[in-house]
């Protein structure tokens, strides 16, 4: 893919950090894009034999217009990262998984996430079937780059978007998924997807927020072993974060990290640009709101991962800065760090 003019005409600026825009000021990024061959966006980094591989999203042009229900993120296929090193080179993968080739799947293969385990990768991706529906896939290699073979059918009883996996020092492994607006949360909450329902949430403002979902993974990791159940958020009162909080409430963008035995729930507020995280005791939560940890960045989209790597915390992130459009984004990876008492010091993208 050929990365646009806009997108040239910032490349150009790259080295200062500066993107020009003839309407905003000059910017100065806290750090630069991991890549600009081509399009990244919503990056789940693991660590596999001391190397980073980041699996993102893969932006594309495409003709749609941009909507609230993310019709213009049209991605169809996979490319996976790697990172030898902190600050080395970023190597891109070859085609790691096409749309083309998931039986079940026709569009929209939007954030993934990996996992490992007896000598097989597992790539966990959502699309949307048939019906307009986003299901999670599952898809499995011997090579972490790939290629992935995709199973036939989507993980029974998934549904939305957003798949992250995180296995536990027990070795057990869970997955979190769910996101609301074009993530269809809002439109699963029967047990069964319902294509004429709620454009953005439950319109319940002072009501329990719509929130994620865990479910403990089968020993297969390629099934869930339970029915999925709610990721509860609750405030400093330990009441649930409410859906008109917007500022708190889940969005999407689950990511689940451990740090000194707590378990760490983060994820995006999406319409206010936040990621936010909160912390339980155990993987199923409750996980106790605790606050912002990056401010808002160019372009719509939050999306994350948090990785332990070479004795440092690292926080994967994506925005705008080569192409300046919302659809077309770019990976980022910046130093993550933790206060005394375990709280994530806040990070802000652009520097002062």
């Amino acid at each position: 893919m050929k990365i646009s003019a806009i997108a040239a005409a910032a490349l150009v600026s790259v080295s200062t950090g500066a993107l020009a825009q003839p309407t905003s000021p000059p910017k100065t990024y806290l750090s630069q894009p991991l890549v600009s061959e081509i399009y990244t966006a919503d990056p789940s980094g693991h660590v596999f034999d001391g190397k980073l591989y980041i699996y993102p999203s893969h932006d594309i042009d495409g003709p749609t217009a941009e909507d609230d229900l993310g019709a213009h993120f049209e991605m169809r296929d996979y490319r996976v990262l790697r990172v030898d090193t902190p600050g080395g080179k970023t190597v891109i993968g070859p085609v790691a998984l096409d749309v083309k080739d998931v039986p079940w799947a026709d569009r929209q293969m939007w954030a993934p996430d990996a996992a490992f385990k007896d000598g097989t990768y597992y790539l966990y991706f959502p699309a949307k079937d048939k019906a307009g529906a986003f299901r999670i896939g599952i898809a499995t290699s011997k090579d972490p780059m790939g290629p992935f073979k995709a199973n036939p059918q989507p993980i029974k009883g998934s549904f939305s978007i957003d798949p992250a996996v995180f296995t536990d020092t027990d070795g057990k492994s869970y997955m979190y998924f769910g996101g609301i607006w074009g993530g269809q949360l809002q439109r699963n909450t029967s047990g069964t997807y319902d294509p004429n329902g709620s454009k953005t949430d439950l319109g319940a403002d002072d009501k329990p927020a719509l929130t994620a979902k865990v479910a403990a993974m089968a020993p297969g990791m390629t099934e869930f072993a339970e029915t999925p159940r709610d990721v509860v958020i609750l405030d400093e009162n330990g009441k649930p974060l409410t859906g008109g909080d917007h500022d708190r409430r889940f969005f999407e963008a689950s990511w689940m990290h451990k740090h000194d035995g707590k378990y760490y729930f983060s994820y995006s507020t999406g319409d206010t640009h936040f990621l936010n995280y909160a912390v339980g005791d155990n993987p199923y939560g409750p996980f106790t709101y605790k606050g912002h940890f990056l401010l808002p960045v160019d372009g719509w989209t939050t999306h994350h991962s948090i990785v332990d790597w070479q004795g440092k915390t690292w926080l994967l992130y994506a925005d705008t800065q080569l192409s300046g459009q919302t659809r077309l984004r770019n990976v980022k990876m910046t130093e993550l760090s933790y206060n005394a008492d375990g709280t994530i010091k806040l990070i802000d993208p652009f520097v002062k």
